[in-house]
């Protein structure tokens, strides 16, 4: 597989974390773990599937992943090409009229969102484009034409920090305190910019961190719970749901 990243224009810079050009030579199936932003994806050549409960479903040209708590597989054909967009936490929002909660867990098409003229337009530029670098700059106008300028939500930046600085081990009841707000203007503003509500998003948080910490010199024991897990059974089920593999069976690969 050939992946290259590519920093985003000035102009894109606070809602796009890299672009993303990935090409495969052969059919692959492939695991993708949660993350805290959304992901547009562009095939401007082969075909991409996902896997759900051991069944294949075609995906779109273009489509827009929303945030999960769960892992995800795809399976692409034979010279598969993609371009890919990763978005900041809560930098989707200025693209999308739609509240993005209602994307998790889902992958679904761009016409959803936008006139199917105007996203084959782009499709048929990308599948025409003579470099790397042109389709990244196709997909760059794209978006800026689609792009408002409306701030991100302070609370739900505030909101973010905090999860962050806790490394997702902190619970709602404690940040809506620090906030000094209630839960129901937390969670729909929340929910709205980011993609899904601060409980999930916290434990999205502490398992992307969890990962980052682990040391094989340390029993997963003590990973679990210096990471706010102190069942564990909930731990393991947890890490299972987020990887697909046990906490042992995932590090033994990682080794």
């Amino acid at each position: 597989m050939n992946y290259q990243t590519f920093l985003p224009a000035p102009i894109l810079q606070p809602f796009i974390s890299l672009f993303a050009l990935q090409e495969t030579g052969e059919a692959d199936t492939y695991r993708v773990l949660p993350d805290t932003g959304l992901v547009i994806g562009f095939q401007y050549k082969g075909q991409l599937s996902s896997i759900q409960q051991e069944r294949e479903v075609s995906l779109s040209i273009s489509g827009v992943s929303g945030l999960t708590d769960r892992k995800r597989v795809f399976k692409n054909a034979p010279s598969t090409g993609s371009v890919l967009v990763y978005f900041k936490e809560a930098g989707a929002a200025p693209f999308f009229r739609q509240p993005l909660h209602e994307l998790f867990r889902e992958s679904v098409s761009l016409d959803n969102f936008m006139l199917r003229s105007e996203l084959c337009c782009l499709e048929q530029q990308l599948a025409e484009a003579r470099s790397d670098l042109q389709r990244i700059a196709t997909v760059e106008q794209f978006l800026i034409k689609r792009m408002n300028t409306t701030p991100t939500d302070p609370l739900v930046l505030a909101a973010l920090a905090l999860i962050h600085k806790s490394k997702g081990d902190i619970r709602i009841s404690e940040l809506l305190v620090q906030l000094h707000t209630s839960q129901s203007p937390l969670e729909k503003r929340f929910r709205q910019a980011v993609g899904t509500s601060p409980k999930k998003f916290t434990a999205i948080v502490r398992m992307k961190n969890l990962l980052q910490a682990y040391d094989p010199a340390n029993s997963l024991t003590q990973l679990g719970y210096e990471a706010g897990f102190y069942d564990q059974a909930h731990f393991i089920k947890e890490f299972k749901n987020f990887t697909g593999d046990t906490p042992e069976r995932f590090f033994s690969k990682e080794d």
